[in-house]
């Protein structure tokens, strides 16, 4: 797919320092969804091949309060020890994706629903009329190409992201899961995501007490 890249004009860099030591900010407004997105390099990238790559959809709830509902505030906790011990990778944080694209106030509707009703995350969005997933990794492709990424291994458990990324040009090269622990909080959540949204979650199986690692899976 032929796509257009980010206006120089539209992107701002500078050195964030964290508590995971220090990461280059690549802040940047798409051309195409309008939101501004950040990229958090580690690492010197461009050129590389088989770049450890997150996509992280936004998540209020998750990311900054915690919440326990979902598990994107631990992928997102995890994803960054993962650069960090790899020592180089992006983590792609893309704004307007809360609650898969239908943003902050559906979802919070959604979540009356799946506690009055006993509804998953699927069910919980069509029953208000809305579609269970428009998130578009578009602005991901083009920050990864600004970056000089030529493919990447890309830490999700959901194969719709591959097929994503690679219909806007990525080379994938492995797919790395990004596994955290069930709990009696996200169970349900996690469940719905593996048998309704196709995500590949084999802890459920087991439903670990701990951490579970993280592995390649290749292809």
């Amino acid at each position: 797919m032929r796509d257009q890249g980010i206006d120089q004009k539209d992107i701002a860099e500078a050195d964030l320092r964290t508590r995971r030591g220090v990461f280059r900010a690549v802040a940047f407004r798409d051309p195409v969804d309008g939101h501004e997105h950040m990229a958090l390099v580690r690492g010197d990238i461009r050129g590389r091949e088989n770049v450890l790559v997150r996509m992280h959809s936004e998540c209020m709830t998750g990311d900054i309060f915690a919440a326990t509902r979902c598990e994107c505030g631990d992928q997102l906790g995890a994803a960054l020890d993962a650069i960090v011990r790899e020592g180089a990778g992006v983590l792609v944080y893309l704004r307007g994706h809360e609650g898969r694209g239908i943003g902050l106030v559906a979802k919070v509707r959604t979540h009356i629903l799946q506690d009055d009703q006993g509804l998953d995350t699927v069910d919980s969005a069509t029953a208000i009329g809305l579609p269970v997933d428009v998130r578009d990794y578009g602005p991901a492709a083009r920050v990864l190409r600004h970056l000089g990424v030529r493919s990447v291994r890309l830490l999700s458990n959901n194969p719709v992201k591959v097929s994503a990324l690679e219909s806007y040009g990525v080379a994938i090269a492995a797919r790395v899961p990004l596994l955290v622990p069930v709990s009696d909080d996200n169970v349900r959540y996690l469940t719905a995501k593996r048998d309704r949204l196709g995500h590949d979650l084999p802890q459920l199986d087991t439903a670990p007490l701990g951490e579970a690692p993280v592995s390649e899976v290749h292809g």
